[in-house]
């Protein structure tokens, strides 16, 4: 597998700039650990055994590139078989509508066996297909259709591939299969109601003929960790790993889930530097708390050190019985006892005592959340405040130029030599 498609990227480029057939096995959108596996095995087993001699055949993942790191489950067992994220081939990399319309493109769709609308004009070049679904569409008689319910694509790619006279599976194709099958049928468990007889054939098959493959446990309980495991996502990734959309007449709407066990909530009530004074109340879901803050002072700022505290101990492992109150400085309980910060503060020079190098920069006040509003404005050549009908609507590009304005200030203070 690892030789195969470490050839697969040159095979493409030659054969595009040869004007030869491409021969592609192309996954679901989804690509999921099941529709990657039927891909490549299935790609594969056509280079070592197809009589289209002259093609070049080509498992595509359809998804872009940048997306894969979302496959959690998916990069991880190609980890564990050694098989390099660069050797395969994305969507975004590869013109199927241009090899189509040149008549260079011939199409097996595993895991699927309907294009999406963008895709329609492709249907002409499917020559095989090979899925576990209900058949929604019904092709001619050229075009040859697996279709059986059983729990993973990657057993009917399996039965295709033991089935060929040329025994050509290698450990690594195994290996991947194996895992893909194992996931999806949920360890097997007939309780769990996916698996079906067939599966655990070709799972039974895959293990005698490869009696050094991991246990069924083993692989399940390292992909399914894979799969909802996100420490190495960003928050963008997380968001997009799991994101469902729905579209209607005048909105789409985004939904994400992120599957993070937090105990934030217990280092919020816990707090009593500031304390609180939390009361739990009505929630929508049962997967989140809501309270209502009794104590009104406690801004989001003196909230911030909290939570900040939790993290930093959550990212030491150090959650379970500990005390992620943070310590107070002798100035948080000035300020606590003077909200206002008029006891730690010369009015007359705008400076911390403590600290004569900290000087109060004009725009301080424009970011400071605790900050009173000022006065409302009024205007001598008019009956009424400017701002009585409401404030004015800000776009976000107003926004970020009265932020850069405050940047400006500062920096521009900041680099000034002090008087003395």
């Amino acid at each position: 597998m690892e030789s195969f498609l470490g050839g697969c990227g040159a095979a493409l480029q030659e054969h595009l700039r040869t004007n030869q057939k491409v021969h592609v096995v192309l996954g679901n959108e989804a690509c999921d650990l099941d529709s990657m596996v039927s891909a490549l095995a299935l790609a594969c087993f056509f280079a070592k055994t197809s009589w289209e001699a002259k093609a070049a055949f080509i498992p595509v993942l359809n998804i872009p590139r940048l997306d894969f790191p979302l496959r959690t489950e998916s990069t991880f067992l190609l980890k564990e078989q050694q098989i390099p994220e660069s050797s395969l081939v994305f969507r975004d990399e590869i013109d199927l509508h241009a090899l189509h319309q040149a008549g260079l493109l011939s199409l097996t769709l595993v895991d699927h066996h309907v294009l999406p609308s963008r895709d329609r004009a492709l249907e002409e070049a499917v020559t095989e297909v090979i899925d576990h679904r209900p058949l929604e569409l019904q092709r001619g008689p050229s075009c040859p259709v697996t279709a059986e319910l059983v729990g993973s694509c990657a057993t009917l790619v399996t039965e295709r591939i033991l089935q060929h006279p040329t025994q050509v599976l290698d450990r690594q194709t195994a290996a991947l299969l194996h895992g893909t099958i194992v996931l999806d049928c949920v360890n097997m468990a007939p309780e769990a109601g996916k698996v079906t007889p067939k599966d655990t054939h070709y799972v039974s098959l895959l293990e005698s003929k490869f009696p050094d493959l991991p246990s069924r446990s083993t692989i399940f309980e390292a992909l399914q960790k894979a799969k909802f495991d996100v420490s190495g996502l960003t928050t963008d990734q997380m968001l997009r790993k799991d994101l469902k959309t729905l579209s209607g007449k005048e909105a789409t709407i985004a939904i994400s889930a992120i599957y993070v066990s937090l105990q934030v909530s217990q280092a919020l009530e816990r707090s009593s530097d500031p304390s609180l004074d939390l009361s739990p109340r009505e929630s929508p879901s049962p997967a989140i708390r809501a309270y209502d803050q009794g104590n009104a002072v406690a801004s989001r700022k003196k909230v911030l050190p909290v939570i900040q505290a939790f993290l930093s101990v959550w990212d030491r492992g150090g959650l379970a019985g500990t005390d992620m109150q943070p310590e107070a400085t002798d100035r948080d309980r000035k300020m606590r006892a003077d909200p206002s910060g008029a006891a730690g503060r010369d009015p007359e020079l705008g400076r911390d005592p403590k600290d004569p190098a900290k000087s109060h920069h004009l725009g301080d006040d424009l970011v400071d959340d605790d900050a009173p509003l000022p006065p409302t404005p009024m205007n001598s050549l008019v009956d009424e405040c400017p701002l009585d009908r409401g404030l004015p609507k800000l776009s976000a590009e107003a926004v970020f130029e009265r932020f850069n304005r405050i940047a400006v200030v500062r920096s521009s203070t900041e680099e000034s030599p002090e008087k003395k």
